[in-house]
């Protein structure tokens, strides 16, 4: 099985915010931002699995800063760990006005895909290895934000996360 880096599946994607995609008060709407931030997270995994990926779910988006008519959105996409047949996404979003210099960080999410062979069933996707602090900090992470997710699908057992109970019993002592 290949194994890759998280710079391998490095993704910047831009926009320019038009009035198509704006509301009444000329901010971006939030599902227009959710549809570039599907296609940029992706990108991201189809370009670690070299296979097509399908969106299997999405975290809790919070919208921090408005992004203005006119804006540029920078979305940075970036696998941050891979499973048996999914990978994490992490993506920031950043809102650029570009005639008065000002740069400011909107968004995080995290995004998780499955890869699919040619009949569409999941397949085995490549290993990731961290190789920065930053990034190790992301790919452990990605086990307990694995295991909040499949709680919260009904799809593991809160006592079976193990990951997560280290966490609140190492807080206790």
């Amino acid at each position: 099985m290949q194994v890759k880096s998280p710079k391998d599946s490095y993704v910047i994607m831009n926009e320019l915010v038009l009035p198509n995609d704006t509301n009444t008060l000329n901010n971006l709407m939030g599902g227009r931002l959710l549809h570039w931030m599907d296609i940029a997270a992706a990108i991201s995994g189809q370009k670690h699995c070299n296979r097509i990926v399908v969106t299997a779910s999405v975290d809790n988006v919070s919208f921090k800063h408005p992004i203005k008519l006119g804006d540029v959105v920078t979305i940075e996409a970036r696998v941050t760990r891979a499973f048996n047949t999914s990978v994490e996404v992490r993506m920031d979003v950043w809102a650029e006005n570009i005639p008065s210099g000002t740069r400011v960080k909107s968004n995080e999410a995290y995004y998780t895909f499955v890869a699919l062979d040619a009949e569409g069933c999941t397949i085995p996707v490549p290993e990731l290895v961290p190789n920065t602090p930053e990034e190790t900090a992301l790919y452990e992470g990605a086990l307990r934000r694995r295991q909040l997710r499949l709680i919260l699908g009904g799809k593991m057992k809160p006592d079976d996360a193990t990951e997560l109970k280290a966490l609140f019993f190492a807080a206790q002592q």
